[in-house]
């Protein structure tokens, strides 16, 4: 699963707006954060985009999973070439759907397809899902969101409000196609990655930690959104 959650720049924005110097003799003023308002992101929409458009926005798309994958040029055209073949493959699997968050620009990207009881399972999950999470397949209401592209700003900020962009994301694919659950592999090293899904809602499978009996654990962990 690929969640771009790049490192933030040394000079962060703050939600409250610039910070700057207080002069002795003035008094502080305490500027309101996004959080007492509406969304500070409300411009951007969040919408579908046909297969037909994602073909046509396909170059976009690359750009914006290299610009959020961090690292210089040579690694933005080595995964952006990755991932594009990827979207071209995973873009014929029954059910997917991609959206896409933009306001004067592309800002974000999420996609996934429904895994089905009754078909094959999507390659990496055979063996990591427990016996409830099959169930849930088979009634059609089990989501893989296989990616989720947005700048480091969604990661820091408002991570439990609704309107953080990441949210917006992974809701709409859901909803959409009337999910009960979102499911993730993340790799148990990316540290990072989960950390940023947790942040968002997303928890680990119950009885996900390695038992003394058990066999060598996975080197992926299973997470879940939705109840």
């Amino acid at each position: 699963m690929t969640v771009n959650v790049p490192v933030p720049p040394t000079t962060a924005e703050f939600p409250g707006g610039a910070v700057r110097p207080h002069r002795p003799g003035t008094p502080k003023r305490r500027r309101p954060g996004p959080e007492r308002g509406s969304s500070p992101r409300a411009g951007e929409r969040v919408r579908e985009l046909t297969r037909g458009q994602i073909e046509d926005r396909s170059g976009e798309l690359g750009d914006l999973y290299a610009q959020t994958s961090g690292g210089g040029p040579w690694v933005w055209n080595q995964a952006r070439g990755a991932f594009l073949r990827r979207l071209a493959a995973d873009l014929r699997r029954p059910g997917f759907e991609l959206v896409i968050a933009e306001s004067t620009e592309l800002t974000g990207c999420a996609y996934g397809f429904p895994v089905r009881g009754d078909g094959p399972w999507w390659e990496g999950f055979d063996g990591h899902l427990p016996g409830s999470l099959l169930r849930t397949a088979a009634s059609g209401r089990l989501f893989v969101i296989s990616v989720i592209l947005v700048p480091p700003r969604v990661r820091d900020e408002n991570q439990g409000r609704p309107w953080n962009l990441a949210r917006r994301l992974q809701t709409r694919l859901l909803t959409d196609h009337g999910a009960a659950l979102g499911v993730m592999l993340v790799k148990r090293s990316d540290s990072r990655t989960t950390e940023a899904l947790r942040s968002w809602g997303w928890r680990c499978v119950e009885g996900d930690a390695p038992r003394q009996s058990a066999p060598p654990r996975s080197p992926f962990r299973v997470l879940l959104l939705g109840s």
